[in-house]
């Protein structure tokens, strides 16, 4: 019953703040008028924008966390992932504006709208959280748990008893180990064996059963899992089995046939569609800005060496797929055939080939290197799926190919324009072995957050010119 009121109350409030976005549009429209000093005309393609932003909200705000209560959520993660709702979906809308050629709609309509409706957003929020978290702290809407222990679960139990914000209050303790009853039992019920369990499912009120053993007994589990199967109480196995490391667990069902899946990439699959999703709005938008010097480049670059403008090479990507990664042409023609000659200037360790002041280099091919103006064109495989924006640098075949069983592992995730070693100062410096650990860690960490963050390192980066 709880969790059923927690589903309403997720989607009453998502309809709540897809009503504030709605408000929010119109807030932008009468917020840039006045600026204007009542110049911006209202016409029907202002309708037209706000009836496509009315389903576009509803269904991401609805495909995403922002409205589900969870036990404990940070602030910061709540803004961020408001932040990056904002930016998917006002880029979207920009992007269907664009394509249904809605010419009459100022632009800076949609970016005032974006910054009210995150304010307003990230705001209801957490004020929302923090009332949430303020009942559960008064004992309101808690789910009433009973705990299956041994000795190694001490801690657990007393996080459980700290953070009554989780919204967990403990009904009883069946444990044989003597130290659980030394610890807890003047705390809360501790009871020696498992076979009361149905007993006590049914004599209390109880809405939730934790398995926290180490040693799992199957036979055990099935007939505890049954015994709440029958009267609707959910049932949570845990085991130090699934505390592998970097490793995440999730149970996967083909037909009726269960699989335990163990997973050492990030696996929230709404997060990696959000992530899709940005990858291409974004890119989709800087290679329309900046399309004017995208064509001043081919052009220098046309006039001041042979050879084709767009430099085309076969890089890997996910899991070992090979594609064709596209770049400005910043070396002379045939550079790929002097590299032999140069093999023993080599400045990196490991099969990764760079030299500071490598002779292939052309003289507008420096400028485009230092600025990072030569990796523009990677957005179109980022359009295409090849690339991300943020994710390890895909590497040659050849490169791949000498790699040690470890280092593979950053193939787990779709290569990206930008990364934690695109950005560290003198990167160059690195060995190899440090900038593998260094994908891994980005593997192993990822967040929206952390995407954020590179992102913006990497345009201080350009901005400050130092690539090399």
């Amino acid at each position: 019953m709880i969790r059923e009121r927690e589903d309403l109350g997720s989607r009453i409030f998502g309809i709540i703040i897809t009503v504030v976005s709605m408000l929010s549009f119109f807030g932008a429209f009468i917020l840039l008028d006045w600026y204007l000093n009542g110049e911006l005309k209202y016409n029907s393609q202002y309708l037209t924008t706000f009836l496509l932003l009315i389903p576009i909200w509803y269904i991401g705000i609805n495909k995403t966390n922002l409205t589900k209560f969870y036990r404990a959520k940070d602030t910061i993660i709540i803004i961020s992932e408001s932040l990056l709702f904002v930016i998917g979906g006002t880029g979207t809308l920009a992007m269907l504006v664009i394509l249904l050629r809605l010419d009459m709609v100022n632009i800076n309509v949609l970016l005032i709208y974006a910054i009210i409706d995150f304010a307003l957003l990230s705001t209801i929020i957490i004020l929302s959280y923090n009332y949430h978290k303020n009942l559960l702290n008064k004992g309101m809407n808690t789910h009433n748990i009973i705990l299956i222990a041994d000795q190694n679960c001490v801690d657990f139990i007393e996080r459980l008893f700290l953070h009554n914000e989780w919204g967990f209050r403990i009904v009883a303790i069946i444990s044989d180990a003597e130290l659980i009853g030394e610890v807890f039992g003047s705390r809360v019920k501790v009871i020696e064996q498992t076979r009361s369990l149905p007993y006590l499912i049914k004599t209390h009120v109880v809405d939730e059963v934790f398995y926290c053993k180490n040693d799992i007994n199957q036979e055990e589990i099935r007939k505890l899992v049954y015994a709440c199967e029958e009267i609707g109480v959910i049932f949570r196995l845990q085991s130090a089995f699934f505390h592998m490391s970097a490793t995440k667990t999730h149970l996967s069902y083909y037909d009726d046939v269960p699989f335990l899946t163990f997973i050492n990439t990030p696996a929230n699959k709404v997060a990696h569609q959000w992530k899709f999703v940005v990858d291409v709005v974004a890119s989709f938008f800087v290679l329309l800005v900046w399309s004017p010097i995208l064509l001043l480049i081919m052009l220098a670059i046309k006039l001041t060496s042979r050879g084709p403008v767009i430099f085309s090479q076969k890089r890997v990507g996910l899991r070992g797929r090979e594609f064709n990664i596209f770049k400005f042409r910043t070396m002379v023609q045939d550079a790929e055939k002097l590299r032999s000659l140069l093999e023993a200037q080599n400045e990196m360790d490991g099969p990764v080939f760079k030299i500071k002041k490598d002779p292939r280099i052309t003289t507008i091919g420096k400028f485009l290197r230092k600025t990072g103006l030569d990796e523009i064109p990677q957005f179109f495989n980022v359009l295409k799926g090849d690339m991300s924006l943020v994710g390890p640098r895909p590497p040659l075949p050849s490169e791949v190919a000498q790699y040690e069983r470890w280092q593979l592992r950053r193939l787990s995730m779709r290569p990206g324009i930008t990364c934690i070693w695109q950005i560290t100062p003198n990167r160059n410096n690195i060995t190899f072995d440090e900038w593998m650990k260094l994908d891994l860690q980005y593997i192993d960490s990822w967040s929206f957050k952390m995407d954020l963050i590179l992102l913006l390192k990497t345009f201080q980066a350009v901005a400050k010119g130092s690539g090399q």
